[in-house]
């Protein structure tokens, strides 16, 4: 009886990660239609700093869904989360930080309104 009810606990258990991991590779797939988008964003000279462990970061990222891999970003951390030497040389201080081509620097999750807005590149309808 313990021998069943421990299988019965290990496929559902299977069942619900193998689920989960269904819905996260599914999520991260998202509107593909921003990647000229991501691109012009790059070509302004805009520049997106995060680091792998920040939710808002991933959060900034989400919103480009497959588009994300075209954004003009720069990862400041170490796999031991120590900052790297890019982001203690532009004094990066907090995350996501997006710095743009005029020099102006702005912390926090950005619309994709106000990157349009900032940068001119047109977002996609």
């Amino acid at each position: 009886m313990k021998t069943k009810l421990f299988i019965l606990f290990i496929v559902i258990l299977v069942l619900l990660i193998g689920g989960l991991g269904m819905y996260i590779n599914k999520a991260d797939k998202g509107p593909s239609n921003l990647t000229g988008f991501a691109q012009c964003l790059k070509d302004s000279g805009a520049e997106f700093y995060g680091a792998f462990w920040c939710p808002h970061c991933q959060a900034q990222k989400a919103l480009f869904g497959t588009a994300k891999q075209s954004l003009p970003y720069i990862e400041c951390s170490n796999p031991d989360n120590t900052q790297t030497q890019i982001c203690k040389d532009k004094k990066i201080e907090s995350y996501p930080t997006w710095v743009f081509k005029d020099g102006t620097t702005i912390t926090g999750e950005q619309t994709l309104q106000y990157l349009a807005d900032k940068t001119q590149c047109v977002l996609p309808k």
